[in-house]
């Protein structure tokens, strides 16, 4: 096939496969989803220069391909399965299979054209990992202390002995991810900008640099609606509904809330908007989640003009 100007690529994978589909075409080519596939899938690619490759988010899968094309010079990026679905039924593309899946995330990549976004580096992959490998121990660390209130006493050891090998662990990805910020002079800059904001803990700024690695590269209402905090409105016809939050990256938001709590009591912006938004009869949940809207705009901006505090406020 010859190159064709406003080219897409939709790319289906499995665990064995990669499915590519073309925007101008019906034909699906397969690929094996290893380093033997992987340069034959980066050859064709190049050799039809389409304008972006898209593929969904596939429990990490997805990282490998979008690594080496990105590597090689074609654009690609990974979308949430949710738009891609939603924009299927949206078209009336209700079956399922991997020819389908790629074609549709062709169309999709055609009509939609999601944007770029920064491909996280190694470090960011292995801060990433750590901090999803450290909410994991800490509900096992929760779950266990719940277990132990009903346990019988002659299991109770037993649980306690696994809490402390778990806190163990804990520490042990603590240590972890203390290596990997030291380790990188662009890490070490963002951790102290992020740091230097009351409110903002380790826990926080590393679930930032791990999982969040377009801050500093989006507007304001691009960083809300990908942490999955900007309000989306809810009408239809002469229908008003409340105006609600939804979708984004729920391992992002949890953090934030808890930065977005404390930072009501301690930060010099964030505290006394809170303030307002009860003043003026909003509900504390609601106002929590402005406060974290807000707070996330301001470490956008920071990472944005790389300054510090003190001069973002």
């Amino acid at each position: 096939m010859e190159k064709v100007e406003g080219l897409y690529a939709g790319i289906d994978i499995s665990q064995s496969s990669l499915d590519v589909a073309l925007s101008h075409g019906n034909g699906v080519k397969r690929f094996s989803n290893d380093d033997e596939g992987l340069v034959k899938l980066v050859g064709y690619l190049k050799g039809l220069s389409p304008e972006l490759a898209v593929m969904e988010a596939t429990g990490g899968m997805e990282k490998l391909a979008v690594a080496t094309l990105t590597e090689a010079g074609v654009a690609a990026v990974v979308v949430n399965p949710r738009q891609v679905r939603d924009y299927a039924r949206a078209m009336g593309l209700l079956a399922k299979t991997d020819n389908l899946d790629a074609r549709t995330l062709a169309r999709f990549a055609r009509d939609i054209r999601p944007e770029v976004r920064p491909l996280p580096g190694e470090q960011t992959l292995q801060i990433k990992a750590a901090m999803t490998r450290r909410r994991q121990v800490m509900g096992m660390i929760t779950a266990e202390k719940n277990r132990l209130h009903g346990a019988d006493l002659s299991v109770r050891p037993l649980i306690d002995e696994h809490i402390a090998w778990l806190k163990g662990q804990l520490k042990e990805i603590d240590r972890n991810l203390d290596s990997y910020i030291r380790s990188s002079p662009i890490w070490r800059a963002k951790e102290n900008l992020l740091r230097s904001v009351p409110g903002v803990g380790p826990v926080v700024s590393r679930t930032l640099i791990g999982s969040l690695c377009e801050l500093g590269a989006l507007n304001r209402k691009q960083v809300a609606a990908l942490v999955g905090v900007a309000p989306f409105n809810r009408d239809s016809g002469t229908l008003r509904g409340k105006r609600a939050v939804w979708g984004g990256r729920a391992a992002i938001r949890g953090p934030l809330y808890m930065a977005a709590l404390v930072a009501t009591g301690r930060n010099p912006v964030i505290g006394p908007y809170y303030q307002h938004l009860l003043a003026v009869g909003k509900p504390k949940k609601v106002a929590l989640t402005a406060c974290m809207r807000k707070l996330i705009t301001i470490l956008n901006a920071m990472l944005r003009d790389n300054r510090a505090w003190e001069y973002a406020t």
